[in-house]
């Protein structure tokens, strides 16, 4: 396998994160490398591998708890659970009951390695950066030769804007122990550099090295159907997408990854179906937006709000429970067109939190939303440095762009963003073609060899 140092050469060419889910930069606390939440040998007696449910490892460890209140090793197990049941819900209301037993265990063992890195994971899930990277490297220094630690600390690293650093760790990861959680996270950063091939084939070592008919598998493979939708490959999308649920009948990641294939086919009514089963599951603020996007494009107008006016209740709930949505509800808002010149005081607040190259591209997107078009253009080319082959990215930069009246440069980054994934977004793809067709149109107008003598 090459190296990470030998990836930079490529360059210019991971998950408890809580990375995108359906879009990279986009998620409300999920994990996204599909990382398991427990890091102790220990919990091996109550793991899935010996067939036990999430809620069964639960009540195991609340009556052992009973029995013995002391035992600071279970209140970690017992905080980790509760971590994977948020996880395998998506209900952020399970945060506090992490966080209160991993508390129990720290205050009777401070050095538990699990209690620490548990804390670290759950600083991830509430896009607590800076936290988690304090967490996870207190984990590493307890113990340097678990690979755990080192994954919480590389998620930080990533959406700090952390990208050199963020190599260094995950390569001291994989030298550690090469597994799904390792391949998953090297994905992602291939990913980001632009290194599409070398994601897909890392995500797939991923997929393989995983546990068959696991839910971290299940999502490890949702992830790679979701890097070939994000490539505009819609066939390998659905092979992956359909894959995972006949292996997970069900699973609502995937079953919203196969609607948005669905509405890039033109099946707009089963696009819409698969998506509100997926909420019917667990109503995660991602499928909801998609959902009211699908209604918007399919002219449901009413139908279409209906599932936007969720998004404030939802917002209520994470916050509630100790999330940081500055970013996700700022782009949710520039999006729809949502008090302006508040969303983009909230997408800077949000970049001097994580200044990722996703929040500088919420912040200029935001920017561009109030028309404050030069500043937007300074985030957006912020967005574009590492060289990510994000369609949704350069259809940003590209109507700063136009709006700035650099048409050359406008369809550049229009043609680049319908190149890398002509279904890029259901919002905007076809509004992408609309303008792009109008600067051609103008550059062969304003081209004297294109007039006939």
């Amino acid at each position: 396998m090459q190296t990470l140092a030998q990836d930079r050469n490529f360059i210019r060419v991971i998950i408890l994160a809580f990375i995108a889910v359906l879009v990279i930069g986009v998620s409300w606390g999920i994990v996204r490398s599909g990382e398991p939440a427990f890091p102790s040998e220990r919990s091996g007696e109550y793991t899935a591998r010996l067939g036990l449910s999430i809620d069964a490892q639960i009540q195991s460890l609340q009556d052992r708890l009973r029995s013995n209140p002391e035992d600071w090793q279970s209140y970690s197990q017992l905080g980790l659970a509760y971590l994977q049941k948020a996880r395998e819900v998506g209900d952020p209301s399970y945060y506090q009951k992490v966080e209160e037993a991993l508390n129990k265990s720290l205050s009777r063992q401070p050095d538990d390695y699990a209690a620490v890195s548990g804390m670290g994971a759950l600083a991830l899930a509430r896009h607590q950066f800076n936290e988690a990277l304090e967490w996870g490297e207190r984990a590493r220094q307890i113990n340097p030769d678990r690979a755990y630690a080192y994954g919480i600390i590389a998620d930080a690293q990533i959406e700090l804007g952390q990208y050199p650093e963020a190599v260094d760790t995950l390569q001291a990861m994989v030298n550690l122990h090469p597994d799904m959680s390792s391949y998953a996270r090297i994905s992602y950063l291939r990913e980001l550099h632009g290194d599409n091939s070398g994601a897909l084939e890392m995500m797939q070592s991923a997929v393989d090295a995983g546990t068959p008919n696991s839910e971290s598998t299940a999502w490890t493979r949702t992830q790679l159907g979701n890097l070939y939708f994000n490539m505009g490959d819609l066939e390998h999308a659905e092979i992956e997408y359909l894959r995972t649920l006949n292996d997970w009948p069900g699973y609502v990641y995937a079953l919203a990854g196969l609607g948005r294939v669905r509405a890039a086919q033109g099946q707009m009514d089963e696009a819409i179906n698969l998506v509100t089963q997926a909420i019917n599951v667990m109503p995660m603020p991602d499928f909801v937006i998609l959902l009211g996007d699908l209604y918007q494009a399919d002219g449901q107008l009413d139908a279409a709000q209906r599932q936007y006016k969720l998004i404030a209740a939802m917002e209520t709930l994470y916050r509630a429970n100790g999330v940081d949505l500055d970013m996700e509800i700022a782009l949710f808002n520039a999006d729809h067109d949502r008090e302006p010149e508040a969303t983009a005081a909230l997408a800077r607040q949000a970049f001097a939190n994580r200044p990722s190259i996703h929040a500088a591209d919420v912040l200029a997107w935001a920017l561009y939303k109030t028309g404050n078009y030069e500043e937007a253009g300074l985030y957006s080319a912020q967005a574009l440095q590492l060289g990510s082959k994000d369609a949704l990215k350069y259809y940003h930069a590209g109507m700063i762009s136009y709006r700035l009246g650099d048409n050359d440069q406008a369809g550049q980054y229009l043609e680049q963003a319908l190149a890398f994934n002509p279904h890029f977004s259901i919002l905007y793809a076809d509004e992408a073609r609309q303008i792009l067709e109008v600067l051609q149109t103008q550059g062969e107008n304003d081209d004297p060899s294109s007039t006939a003598p």
